[in-house]
């Protein structure tokens, strides 16, 4: 079977690093891909938003199977294209996308199927919104209503933040149209973990628990990112726990597909924060998590065409995936002044030498290759994932690996899983 896969960062890349493993995968092609997506099959140039000739390639190359990465192919209803065309695809239509697309749309979704979360409002008019900062309680969090890669969320200790916020979303425009309508939530207190879960539109399928690192500098400090580095398990999500997640978020969620009228099929990946009042969801996005996909695929022991094809065809029932008892651990190298401006075209040495090292496997975001050189082509540049006994054995392999990675301007995070809970 060949294989299509969306998109051209380390999700990505981790995606088609697992499905190449799978002995009914004949081709994988990645549009656009990056450098590292490069070595396992073919680079197409055709952009994650370009729906029509993606459909057009998807046909005359026979893929009997694409899977989409990014969010904003999702909300653009690339599977509904593929469907309409006949073509099997792994993701959720527009309509369920929808999930992720409008915080407010998921908010309102959840209080109406009793799945838990922080109490919010929702304005359209930005001096409403501040008049109403002016009277809260903090701290509290903005959000950005659309998608915004990951860093639309901004947490105000006060009102002159909360106003600065709202400013820069609704006056400013900083997130774009995503921050014409926005969220206002209260600050959870607890510990934050994700989880993935696959669905069929009417079961679903738990995966491991893991931990995403959003702030950009050591002790959870500086602006919000795309995610600065994973750890699975995260420590944090025990029997009774999970248990909860299961029954008051997962199952609840998909009574709330059917109730509502909504087909989804495809990856659920909940952001969750455990308060002492038990699980409760940040949001929802409606595929996989990066850099949390890169950790998964490391601990998966099965084929995941398998959990693909299932989701797709409606008999995830029938599937029971292995896990590796192993922790795994990874730590992203971003380019210098990420989230922020940054500049590309640098040169990375030391790639080689690291994925050389027992269980490390580096999967490559933002680069590209130049006359046969690896450069940096984006905030997020590598993943450096490795696999240990337990957890300070993965992040000790990780961070060797990363020591041997170099390119200019290079930064990243050193207390990636240090805090576990």
């Amino acid at each position: 079977m060949n294989i299509l896969i969306i998109g051209s960062g380390g999700r990505e890349h981790a995606l088609a690093w697992k499905l190449k493993q799978s002995a009914r995968v004949a081709k994988i092609f990645c549009a656009p891909g990056n450098a590292g997506t490069a070595g396992l099959g073919e680079n197409i140039a055709l952009e994650a938003a370009d729906i029509s000739g993606l459909v057009d390639f998807a046909k005359s190359r026979a893929i009997g199977l694409t899977v989409v990465g990014p969010d904003d192919s999702l909300a653009l209803g690339i599977v509904d294209a593929f469907e309409a065309a006949g073509l099997k695809i792994f993701g959720p239509r527009a309509s369920a996308a929808r999930l992720e697309s409008s915080k407010a749309f998921a908010k309102d979704f959840m209080k109406r199927n009793g799945i838990p979360t922080a109490d919010y409002k929702e304005f359209t008019s930005s001096s409403d919104a501040r008049a109403w900062c002016r009277a809260a309680k903090y701290p509290l969090v903005v959000k950005a209503d659309g998608l915004a890669l990951g860093k639309g969320v901004i947490i105000a200790q006060n009102s002159t933040e909360a106003l600065h916020a709202v400013h820069q979303c609704m006056d400013d425009g900083v997130f774009g149209e995503a921050g014409r309508k926005i969220v206002i939530e209260e600050f959870l207190e607890g510990v934050e973990c994700s989880i993935h879960a696959l669905v069929d539109g009417s079961s679903c399928l738990l995966f491991p628990d893991c931990r995403d690192h959003k702030r950009a500098l050591d002790g959870d400090q500086g602006p919000n990112t795309g995610g600065m580095g994973t750890i699975s398990p995260c420590g944090s999500l025990d029997d009774e726990l999970t248990s909860r997640v299961k029954t008051e978020v997962l199952d609840r969620f998909v009574a709330g597909l059917k109730k509502d009228g909504i087909e989804y099929r495809g990856m659920l990946f909940p952001g969750l924060m455990l308060t002492a009042d038990g699980p409760k969801v940040l949001e929802f996005n409606c595929r996989w998590g990066d850099p949390e996909t890169q950790v998964l695929v490391r601990r998966l022991g099965s084929d995941l065409l398998d959990l693909l094809i299932a989701t797709v065809e409606g008999t995830l029932p029938q599937q029971s995936p292995e896990w590796r008892k192993s922790s795994a651990a990874c730590v992203i190298l971003a380019s210098g002044g990420y989230p922020g401006p940054y500049e590309k075209g640098k040169s990375i040495s030391g790639i080689g030498a690291a994925d050389a090292l027992p269980d490390v496997v580096v999967f490559h975001a933002g680069t590209k290759s130049v006359d046969g050189t690896v450069q940096t082509n984006g905030g997020r540049v590598l993943g450096v994932s490795a696999l240990g006994s337990d957890l300070p054995e993965a992040r000790k392999k990780a961070y060797a690996a990363a020591d041997l990675i170099f390119f200019d301007g290079q930064q990243r995070r050193n207390d990636i899983g240090a805090c576990a809970a």
